[in-house]
């Protein structure tokens, strides 16, 4: 009997990492397949910047997406908004999609963690699914990751002029600040985000951002206030001029052991 063949699979989260990993591979092994799960809620520089990619990786991506839309997963979740601590919104819409994207193949998952982060990526449940962290063991940091990017001409993704990770519009693991921006850069998405907060019927609460309404953050004292908090943090963390607001929540993250989900943000 011939040797059952392994697969190589590397996914994609529209972040720097990962994106920087699948070029670090292209050559390295030439059958890997590329793939993003899409919940329908990522950002417009999300798809741009998937464009720049593929061209450089000279293979298509694949887009893996669930057998629901994400209103029609919060329909059969009872009307529940996922949170921090009910992440159904990664069950659903990544890592079910990835997990019948493998099917009973065994396959080798790499994985974009660096060699300066102390933490695991996602580890299926699936005993067929083999993690590996090539950037670990090859000693790669987070300047390596950028000049893989640079070097290869396709930089970082434009939403990192404004936030510092990739993710749905919504994601709940935004900051303050960036919820401001997103108002600024996609009005029409947040917009979205308040009718999220705002459409239960039946008398719920829920608000995205740590107890506060999307509506009350940007009236003009409580952004303003936001922003000056924001100033504050930017003024203690910056060691350099011009430097993005993913630069600065990036140490800011790393100062306070912040740790956000490992299938979306990679």
């Amino acid at each position: 009997m011939p040797e059952k063949k392994v697969r190589h699979i590397l996914g994609l989260s529209g972040g720097k990492d990962s994106a920087a990993l699948a070029l670090y591979l292209r050559d390295r092994i030439p059958d890997i397949e590329y793939f993003f799960c899409d919940t329908g809620c990522e950002l417009p520089e999300t798809y741009e910047f998937f464009n720049k990619l593929e061209a450089r990786l000279h293979k298509k991506v694949k887009i893996l997406k669930s057998r629901f839309t994400f209103d029609q997963w919060q329909l059969r979740y009872d009307g529940f908004l996922p949170s921090a601590i009910s992440r159904w919104c990664t069950v659903e819409l990544k890592i079910k999609p990835l997990e019948e994207f493998v099917g009973d193949d065994e396959a080798i998952s790499y994985v974009g963690i660096r060699a300066d982060e102390d933490r695991d990526g996602y580890i299926s449940s699936k005993d067929n699914i083999n993690p590996v962290y090539p950037f670990q063991e090859d000693g790669l940091i987070k300047e390596d990751i950028i000049n893989i990017l640079n070097d290869e001409g396709v930089g970082l993704p434009k939403y990192y002029e404004w936030r510092s990770r990739s993710g749905c519009f919504f994601c709940f693991f935004q900051r303050k600040i960036e919820w401001i921006r997103l108002s600024e850069v996609h009005p029409e998405l947040f917009k979205k985000a308040i009718q999220y907060e705002s459409s239960h019927s039946d008398g719920r609460t829920y608000y995205w951002s740590e107890g506060e309404a999307l509506v009350d953050m940007i009236k003009p004292e409580r952004k303003a206030q936001i922003i000056e908090d924001y100033k504050k943090f930017e003024a203690r963390i910056k060691k350099k001029p011009n430097q993005t607001l993913f630069d600065v929540l990036s140490v800011l993250d790393e100062e306070e052991g912040f740790e956000p989900c490992s299938v979306c943000h990679l």
